[in-house]
């Protein structure tokens, strides 16, 4: 059966059979074959496609069990790992990150097949990384802030909800201050990076989704995002989304990636995002850091106030202590890893997971159990917001670099192989 499968596979996909070893676009091409094989399985496993339409009608054809897919990956990799790379570093990387796609993808099936890993162990495995655990007590000495700052009765969740609601973007003002907040992402992000010409994205405002916000790119350097209007959007998340979504991250990300990957270079691999691998690690951690990086300081706070806070009709005169209530309640977001790790390891039910984000992550009611919805569908991803931002911090701002620097090194993440353990 093995030995059938392979010859299948290579029977497939490779573009010039014969005695020599199939070089690394064939290896690449398999490789894509899989994924996209995978993708039959698991509807939210391939989160971009712009790649050989005859791989995708040849996964379509053979559609090959989980197991064959399995079998498959364990050749693929062990072909993989016998590549001689040289003193040739971007093979290397090319190489390495190959294998560590195709680890993930084992992964993925394992869950797929209903065996589900120790939730650090399948981050480890899917992303490349672990994050690192707290206990109550670390969020307990923030809350004990968040309490000072917002005195009063009743539980503090809905005391900062309450006082949040006050900077709800109204539903008919959403698209004018989503399209201007975006489009002062872009601007502050050119000044910076020179993106592929003809680049662009459309917004879309959908219902009943798990994330607030959704970037699917297209391929030709095209996106298509989604902003999910289920509960109410605060002000400050129109820059959120506008960078995160956007400008400099994920649309940045995979325009960047396609030119400079698949087009210039040729790594067919890259024209496919398996959006359980370490690749999502980098595309949410670069998307939250590069909130910070396009508006530094007190940047953000200013453009705000001055615009979107108009357009919005909301009433400014208590944005500071609105933006220092939310630079306090960012630093819960690491509880939301906690939940889920309680929650997928089956420590906790659904029930006390949405009553530990509303008690340690200041989240609402209602939006905790669409947050369990979440890990229910995506598990371990919760790592890359911000475990991913702290690696990706630590790697930009490494030795003090001045902001020039970081756009340059930000850039050249956004546009290289790099892996999660490239950031360390």
């Amino acid at each position: 059966m093995t030995k059938k499968l392979i010859a299948l596979v290579s029977a497939l996909l490779f573009t010039a059979c014969g005695p020599a070893a199939p070089n690394m676009d064939d290896l690449a091409r398999e490789y894509l074959f899989l994924e996209l094989s995978m993708g039959l399985h698991d509807g939210g496993h391939v989160d971009a496609y712009f790649g050989p339409e005859d791989l995708q009608t040849a996964a379509e054809e053979n559609a090959l069990s989980l197991d064959q897919i399995l079998t498959a990956s364990a050749d693929l990799a062990e072909r993989l790992a016998a590549v001689d790379t040289g003193d040739d570093e971007m093979l290397g990387m090319r190489v390495t990150g190959l294998v560590a796609r195709l680890h993930a993808l084992d992964t993925r099936i394992a869950i797929n097949k209903g065996e589900f890993p120790d939730f650090d162990d399948e981050s480890l495995a899917l992303f490349g990384s672990m994050a690192p655990d707290h206990d109550a007590a670390h969020f307990e000495a923030i809350l004990a802030e968040i309490d000072a700052l917002l005195p009063g009765e009743g539980p503090l969740s809905k005391r900062v909800e309450a006082f949040n609601d006050q900077f709800a973007i109204p539903l008919d003002k959403l698209p004018e201050v989503f399209e201007t907040a975006m489009a002062e992402c872009r601007k502050r992000t050119l000044e910076f990076i020179d993106l592929p010409e003809g680049e662009s994205f459309t917004i879309e405002y959908v219902n009943d989704k798990p994330w607030s916000g959704y970037n699917w790119y297209q391929g030709n350097s095209i996106s298509l995002i989604q902003v999910n209007t289920d509960f109410p959007i605060g002000i400050s998340r129109a820059v959120d989304l506008g960078c995160h979504e956007g400008y400099p991250g994920h649309h940045t990300f995979n325009a960047l990636l396609e030119k400079n990957l698949v087009n210039d270079a040729g790594w067919l691999e890259f024209s496919l995002y398996p959006l359980f691998s370490p690749q999502s690690l980098i595309a949410e951690g670069s998307g939250n850091y590069g909130i910070d990086l396009a508006f530094p300081g007190a940047a953000r706070i200013a453009f705000e106030k001055d615009v979107l806070f108009p357009l919005a009709g909301l009433d400014a005169s208590k944005a500071d202590l609105y933006y220092e209530l939310a630079a306090l309640t960012a630093k819960l977001s690491f509880a939301g890893n906690e939940a889920a790790r309680d929650y997928l390891n089956g420590k906790i039910t659904r029930e006390e997971a949405a009553e530990w984000l509303q008690n340690y992550s200041m989240t609402p009611a209602d939006k905790s159990l669409q947050r369990t919805r979440f890990f229910d569908a995506y598990r371990s991803y919760v790592i890359n917001y911000n475990h991913g931002k702290a690696m990706v911090t630590d790697y930009v701002e490494r030795g003090d670099a001045d902001a020039a620097e970081r756009w340059t090194r930000f850039e050249a993440m956004l546009s290289s192989p790099m892996l999660p353990s490239d950031l360390k």
